[in-house]
């Protein structure tokens, strides 16, 4: 007898922002170098839910595609530093994608899990499970360079969550 593998195993989807060539080498880059090498499992990301029912694919793609299609991206900028404790993230500031992710967690009201239905905080995450020590030193190290810029948001992406890297199902470009 063959023993197959179970495909019906059920995952939650993560719904991100995509970010151009230039900034997801940014952020990726800032990665590598301060999140410990052990727990660096992403490529940096924006999150805007952590966990949707599977059940609600077909209308989260929709959706998606709804926001994107033919759509000029929304103006976005790295707007500072946000310390996480025993991390260091960079705070997205954008009305647009706020915008968007509203419209999302409406269209999903009474799916969403405490944390996507509470208050949303866009930023991506460059240190994490460190030292509040190490994490307050690249906070502080980070400031004294700091100076808000653009970034380029190129996209929204859905992913599967298995409990390891992230599986992609789909990317939803802007115009």
């Amino acid at each position: 007898m063959v023993n197959t593998p179970q495909v019906t195993e059920v995952a939650p989807i993560i719904v991100t922002a995509l970010f151009g060539r230039q900034d997801t080498a940014f952020f990726d880059s800032m990665r590598r170098e301060h999140f410990p090498p052990e727990r660096n499992q992403l490529d940096a990301h924006l999150t805007l839910f952590h966990h949707l029912p599977p059940s609600g694919l077909d209308e989260l793609k929709h959706r998606l595609n709804q926001e994107t299609r033919g759509i000029g991206a929304p103006q976005a900028r790295i707007g500072g530093l946000i310390s996480l404790g025993r991390g260091v993230a960079y705070r997205i500031e954008s009305p647009d994608l706020v915008g968007i992710r509203a419209r999302l967690a409406d269209a999903f009201t009474g799916m969403l899990t405490p944390q996507d239905a509470g208050g949303w905080r866009p930023h991506v995450t460059i240190q994490n499970k460190v030292s509040p020590q190490v994490a307050k030193l690249l906070l502080g190290n980070l400031q004294h360079d700091f100076s808000p810029r653009g970034v380029e948001i190129a996209g929204l992406g859905a992913w599967w969550y298995r409990g390891g890297p992230w599986e992609a199902i789909s990317r939803h470009m802007f115009a």
